[in-house]
């Protein structure tokens, strides 16, 4: 069988995934929310949240932020990704999101009058670092892909390998 792209499995987690662990950091340490993402072709990810929530807050102060996104199906290869990054937050209502982020949640399609937001906002995380967990193709070791716009660039890390006993 042959060991696809890593482009193309990370894409794959994406697709398949449903929620989003954001880990963030601010003076009161590091925090974790599960978010509703969505993505672009350039592995940005993207999701909507109350402006006032500690992982937004964050996001204000800081610039930084990482992600988690687990293929999650008893019985199967274990898929996902770990994703670091910068981060930030969104300006103006980005119907073109709020388009995406409906179909992801199996709802009808935004009208454009009213504010779809409701009071949150949108948030951008863009890859620096992806590392895929890939159990059906690599085992426990660990693909990663390092984000140097506009291009990325495969990488075995050692210092990522993990056994399992």
């Amino acid at each position: 069988m042959k060991k696809p792209q890593l482009r193309e499995r990370i894409l794959e987690v994406y697709q398949r995934g449903y929620l989003m662990s954001l880990g963030t950091q601010d003076a009161g340490g590091v925090w974790v929310s599960d978010v509703i993402y969505i993505w672009d072709q350039e592995l940005n990810l993207y999701w909507m949240s109350d402006p006032d929530a500690r992982h937004s807050r964050a996001i204000r102060e800081s610039g930084a932020g990482a992600a988690t996104i687990t293929v999650s199906v008893p019985y199967t290869p274990d898929l996902g990704v770990q994703i670091a990054g910068t981060a930030r937050e969104l300006r103006g209502r980005r119907y073109d999101l709020a388009v995406k982020h409906f179909a992801k949640r199996k709802k009808a399609k935004p009208s454009k009058l009213p504010d779809v937001l409701q009071g949150d906002k949108w948030y951008q995380l863009t890859p620096t670092r992806i590392e895929c967990i890939d159990e059906e193709y690599c085992g426990f070791e660990k693909r990663a892909l390092v984000v140097s716009r506009p291009s990325f660039r495969e990488v075995l890390d050692e210092k990522s390998h993990t056994n399992r006993t």
